[in-house]
């Protein structure tokens, strides 16, 4: 009777799954799964069949809500939410009664290849230990879950990398199998990828600053120590070169060598040192640099444009937060600095920088030593000129010590903080909209809420995987975590690469404080309007009731427009009221300055005539002096005076008391001539 039993049954769960997911056409590619989903079943199944299938696979639903543009996306993650916390487990029955229902002979179409699929499916569950086949090495792998933050071990068959087969799960965070012998754990540290390694130098444990080189291979995910050695001597010295460990400083990747620019030292320097080890020989060395080096720093931000290195902000070895700007040319190593017109950042360290279009210097958020910032500031690298765009979609929090790379036209965030929790959120920023969305979330403290996490790009069968390592989250990390960009956002960066005039780029018309709105309008009614022909085309169908709404669409178009039109005009007057009010600023200006410059001539004769008081109280002060040395000779001449005069008067005294008392002895004075 088993036996009986298992023949009818087929293979057990979650075997059974996956092989009916891939014959409903679920396990290939997004585009392709949809229109193979389409074709066989009508479109609320196929909904239903989706909802199921991301139930199972990835969880419940906690990506944001699509745009209201498109109508396909929006019934997708409309199903999915409603299974709430359906769990896996129940969602794969679902998925395999509801197929059934509809189509009850798949097991047997696809009796061929169950067999294969159960064989790998076995072998992937078995142990935990991986399986070679075909040279491929099919290893356990590890996805986060969004329950308390912690890692849970996963057989998932969607979440699978190099060497595992295609990635079809998109937008989570994988913990990849990772071999060899892990760095220590750090953050703060620099990461730079070279022909699928990913290098990591440097960094902070436990307040102590690092000066290893570890060394990640991408395709085998083995960690191994690259061995360095330094230089004998330098171009500036005949003296040993001395490679200080360091932390907040940057990685960068130019030619055959990997660049270490600035970063904090226990003993700092006066300015920016750059430190280059060459992939070559293994060695490590100081490049001599001319012109005017800046101050030495760590927490910058340094972005490679074409052949030049772009540094901004950072904290210098006394704790000053800076916001200068300065430029390397790789080419002639000689440093330059630009006073840039415009309102630049305020001083902050620990933000992120990335280059658009060659063009556009973008800086996100950062930190002072009492607040973090979310605020968003383009530099135009031609005109040399600051400004501040408006920032739309889901603006991040206020975050410092995050990460960042470009993939195409949108730039990944991961990470930071604000002295209170870390950022849980992946985001990403469409660089030509400036449009903010949530890629996805992770809860807890988790490697992926830190402070100095770092961040690369890598590609895995052509297609690009972020991989993040380390931070600091309370406590010290040294996981790696990779995920992939999916399919959507990719596509949305090549339509936005199609020929279009300059005006349609968003960061071209931040760099002109006063762009019209009328532009950026047409620009996202377009977008939008390609946006809903890409949905359509992942069904004829949804392409057909695509086209009856379509009308609907164009007349809320023309109202916002006619909103907007309204908006524009009141901007206007408002620019108006703003020069008047500038206008009678400067006046008071003038007259302040007129003003001041009158107090001031007061001022300076105030303090001539105090010297000229000054010199007099200086003289009389000199003939007080002689005055009083007077006084002390004419009472000294007075006391000799009444002396003399006293001993005279003694004198005569004693003469005429001799001839009374010979008078009264009876014996008459006697005459000086007698005697």
């Amino acid at each position: 009777m088993a036996t009986m039993a298992r023949t009818n049954t087929g293979l057990a769960y979650p075997d059974r799954f996956y092989a009916a997911a891939s014959y409903a056409g679920f396990g290939g590619s997004p585009n392709s799964a949809n229109k193979d989903v389409a074709s066989k079943f009508s479109n609320e199944v196929a909904l239903i069949l989706y909802a199921l299938y991301q139930q199972a696979t990835v969880g419940p639903c906690n990506v944001p809500k699509p745009s209201p543009w498109s109508p396909v996306e929006q019934g997708k993650w409309k199903s999915w939410q409603q299974l709430g916390n359906m769990v896996s487990a129940e969602a794969m029955r679902l998925f395999v009664k509801i197929l059934e229902e509809e189509d009850p002979g798949w097991y047997s179409r696809t009796s061929n290849s169950v067999e294969s699929v159960r064989d790998v499916q076995m072998n992937h569950y078995s142990n935990g230990e991986p399986v070679i086949e075909n040279g491929n090495s099919f290893a356990e792998t590890k996805t986060i879950s969004a329950e308390n933050g912690s890692l849970m071990e996963a057989q998932d068959k969607d979440i699978v990398l190099e060497g595992l087969g295609p990635v079809v799960v998109y937008d989570q965070w994988v913990s990849p199998p990772i071999k060899g012998q892990r760095p220590k754990a750090r953050y703060e540290h620099g990461a730079a990828v070279v022909q699928d390694k990913m290098y990591i130098y440097g960094g902070n444990h436990n307040g102590r600053y690092l000066s290893d080189l570890n060394v990640l291979d991408l395709r085998s995910w083995t960690w191994s120590k690259v061995e360095a050695s330094i230089e004998s001597k330098s171009e500036e010295s005949p003296s040993p070169v001395n490679i200080a460990p360091c932390a907040g400083h940057s990685l960068i990747p130019w030619e055959n060598k990997l660049l270490s620019i600035a970063g904090h030292t226990k003993d700092p320097s006066e300015t920016i040192q750059i430190k280059a080890f060459d992939l070559q020989t293994g060695t490590w060395s100081i490049l001599k640099t001319y012109g005017k080096a800046p101050v030495s720093r760590g927490g910058q931000s340094v972005t490679l444009v074409g052949s030049t290195l772009v540094i901004f902000g950072g904290q210098d070895a006394k704790r000053t937060l800076l916001n200068d700007l300065h430029i390397l040319d790789l080419e002639t190593m000689t440093w330059d600095d630009f006073d840039a017109v415009g309102v630049p950042p305020s001083p902050r360290s620990d933000h992120a920088a990335a280059v658009h279009a060659e063009r556009y210097l973008l800086i996100f958020g950062g930190g002072s030593h009492a607040t973090c910032f979310n605020d968003l500031h383009v530099l135009d690298l031609q005109a040399m000129e600051w400004s501040r765009p408006t920032q739309q979609g889901e603006i991040p929090s206020p975050r410092a010590g995050h990460t960042g790379v470009t993939v195409g036209e949108n730039w990944f965030i991961v990470g930071g903080g604000d002295n209170k929790s870390g950022a849980s959120e992946t985001v990403v920023l469409n660089m030509s909209t400036l449009v903010w969305s949530v890629v996805t979330s992770v809860e807890g403290r988790v490697p992926l809420a830190s402070e100095g996490l770092s961040l690369v790009v890598g590609s895995i069968s052509g297609e690009d995987i972020l991989v993040s390592f380390g931070g600091y989250n309370g406590r010290y990390n040294n996981e790696v975590n990779v995920l992939k960009p999916s399919h959507k956002s990719t596509l949305q960066s090549k339509i936005m690469e199609a020929p279009v005039p300059d005006s349609v780029s968003a960061v071209q018309n931040a760099t002109n404080p006063t762009r019209d709105l009328e532009s950026d309008f047409e620009v996202g009614q377009e977008g939008k309007i390609r946006e809903i022909v890409m949905d359509n085309t992942d069904s004829e169908h949804m392409k057909s009731k695509g086209e009856e709404t379509s009308e609907l669409i164009i007349a809320t178009l023309k109202a916002e427009k006619e909103e907007l039109e309204s908006s524009l005009n009141k901007e206007k007057l408002q620019s108006l009221q703003l020069k008047e009010e500038l206008t009678q600023a400067e006046t008071r200006n003038t007259d302040l300055y007129k003003e001041l410059q009158s107090i001031r001539g007061q001022l300076a004769a105030e303090q001539s005539r105090c010297f000229k008081l000054e010199v007099d109280v200086a003289e009389l002060r000199q003939k007080l002096q002689t005055m009083e040395t007077l006084q002390k000779e004419l009472e000294l001449l007075q006391r000799q005076k009444a002396a003399s005069e006293q001993a005279s008067l003694n004198a005569k005294q004693r003469q005429g008391s001799g001839g009374v008392w010979g008078w009264l002895a009876g014996s008459p004075p006697q005459n000086a001539d007698d005697a």
